[in-house]
């Protein structure tokens, strides 16, 4: 048997492999705006977005080509509209991004590309425009407008201060620098105009999502960029998450199916209550599956909670509520499928990772609306959304260490997401295994994951 399902593994190792293609032709978007207007973390969003969706996407930031090309930052001197010698060398970095953009979707198989600089002038979208049509890629614009001085001097303190360009310099001085950076850009700034560029592609966001421009959207990926942009927000605020307390069939070795919680699942959802009081959370909402075991456990919360049949746990078919050395014995090619390509791998009459990502799409898209929340959900599914936030790839998100009887704190900032791990202390049984050493014939029997 081992000869024969190592044959079928390599028979199908391609198919699993294979990238589904959401978009028609290769798409570059592109940021526009003055600086500390929330581009770049516009662009890594989107990009970490559509990397989770499936959609393989990589951000070329301008202002990291140039730091490469200029080792020191001087002043804000080097951006003014009459250096000729910053200009040309601000050119030169745009033209190398360009060119790595042409790689990655032309060569490298990339779908999307975010281009992510000011490109604050008609002449230069023009360009960016030129060498799209050149090489048959759509262009889709993302300008983001604030003149709110509150919302900018948040964005200089907690993005630009921690940049390069000011590692020696005291915060008075940078911001002062800054500032006058912003300058230079204002006199020659031509925004995203209704009619002069009505035959363009593009979103405006303006005042950080109060109020949004959308025009000439052609396909489907611009229509999903521009779902999500219109989701997202920075209102500060922390996402908890955790799964269900421990269950019957937990306990017994048994994937899926509905139980409800062991005796140390109930005392697991009494420690929860406790720790969600201490943490005195102005407006917390609580979502769980609509199973069993994450019901009991936020019934014991003795808060309003919301049920989302999104968040049910990965369904796994025909293998439901079977052990292990069960799907060994009677799936041992299922058995080894799975090892090769965990994230793509469908359960026989059940889902996949990359199915569950999809069904997970609103539950993210609800996620970056609301503010303080609580999701008590199931391994497979706080994988996916763990990923989504941590930015984790498909090959990573099926081995994400997921236990019981933890909560994890998700607090969004400016580029990232900060991670704060609470273990409460009541004893469980550890689902997790890491990740399987896939070789020749034979090593594949070693281990399908304990779990979903």
């Amino acid at each position: 048997i081992d000869s024969f399902v190592y044959e079928m593994v390599q028979n199908n190792r391609k198919i699993l492999h294979s990238t589904l293609c959401m978009t028609n032709c290769p798409t570059l978007i592109v940021t526009v705006g003055l600086p500390a207007r929330g581009k770049t973390y516009i662009s890594k969003k989107l990009t970490r977005y559509l990397n989770w969706i499936g959609v393989p996407t990589k951000e070329f930031n301008v202002g990291q080509y140039r730091r490469e090309c200029l080792k020191i930052y001087k002043s804000f001197e080097f951006f003014r509209p009459d250096n000729e010698e910053g200009l040309k060398i601000r050119r030169q970095c745009a033209t190398s991004a360009l060119n790595d953009v042409r790689q990655y979707l032309s060569v490298e198989g990339g779908q999307v590309a975010v281009f992510d600089a000011t490109n604050t002038t008609r002449e230069r979208r023009g360009t960016i425009v030129k060498f799209a049509e050149q090489n048959g890629f759509k262009v889709f614009f993302v300008e983001s407008v604030c003149e709110d001085p509150d919302v900018i001097a948040q964005n200089i303190v907690q993005v630009k201060l921690g940049s390069p360009d000011y590692l020696h310099c005291n915060s008075e001085e940078a911001i002062e620098d800054f500032m006058k950076r912003i300058k230079c850009y204002e006199s020659s700034y031509q925004p995203l105009d209704e009619v002069l560029d009505r035959d363009l592609s593009y979103i405006k966001i303006m005042d950080v999502g109060r109020r949004y421009l959308v025009n000439r959207v052609v396909d489907h990926i611009q229509s999903r960029i521009v779902y999500y942009l219109m989701n997202i927000h920075i209102t500060p605020r922390s996402i908890y998450l955790c799964r269900h307390g421990e269950s019957d069939l937990n306990i017994k070795g048994r994937i899926g199916g509905d139980s409800g919680l062991s005796a140390r699942g109930k005392e697991f959802a009494k420690h929860l209550r406790k720790f969600i009081q201490e943490q005195n959370i102005k407006d917390l909402k609580v979502w769980t599956s609509q199973m069993k075991r994450t019901i009991q456990t936020a019934e014991c919360l003795g808060v309003p909670y919301e049920q989302w049949n999104s968040l049910n746990e990965i369904d796994a078919g025909v293998c439901e509520e079977m052990m292990y050395e069960e799907i060994q014995e009677h799936y041992p090619l299922e058995f080894a499928l799975r090892d090769q390509d965990k994230y793509r791998y469908r359960y026989p009459k059940g889902e996949s990772y990359e199915d569950l990502v999809q069904r997970l799409e609103p539950v993210i898209m609800e996620l970056e609306r609301q503010e303080n929340i609580l999701v008590i959900c199931h391994q497979a599914v706080m994988r996916c959304l763990l990923a989504y936030f941590l930015d984790k790839t498909a090959d990573e998100l099926p081995y994400l260490n997921c236990p019981l009887h933890t909560v994890l704190k998700l607090t969004p900032v400016a580029y990232g997401c900060k991670v704060e791990s609470v273990y409460l202390g009541v004893d469980s049984v550890n689902t997790h295994r890491d990740r399987p050493e896939v070789g020749i014939a034979g090593s594949t029997q070693k281990c399908l994951t304990a779990d979903c």
